[in-house]
């Protein structure tokens, strides 16, 4: 049972982490839909966002990916 929940645990934190790091792009991008804050405008975000939004999706797929391929 605890690989089933180290792979949620996983996912959810990858998940979390690209989430997170859309936020961060859409505030570097100075959209206006995204929450204003001191990151609003700054450029740095959207590199920080970028980077994060990808190691995200990455800890996600091989979290997921992971535990199945054991199985089989």
């Amino acid at each position: 049972m605890l690989p089933v929940c180290m792979r949620i645990v996983g996912i959810a934190l990858g998940t979390l982490g690209a989430l997170t790091g859309a936020v961060f792009v859409a505030q570097g991008l100075n959209l206006p839909f995204a929450p204003p804050s001191y990151m609003t405008g700054d450029r740095t975000w959207l590199v920080i966002g970028a980077g994060m939004f990808v190691a995200g999706l990455g800890l996600a797929a091989w979290s997921a990916r992971r535990v199945g391929a054991r199985r089989g």
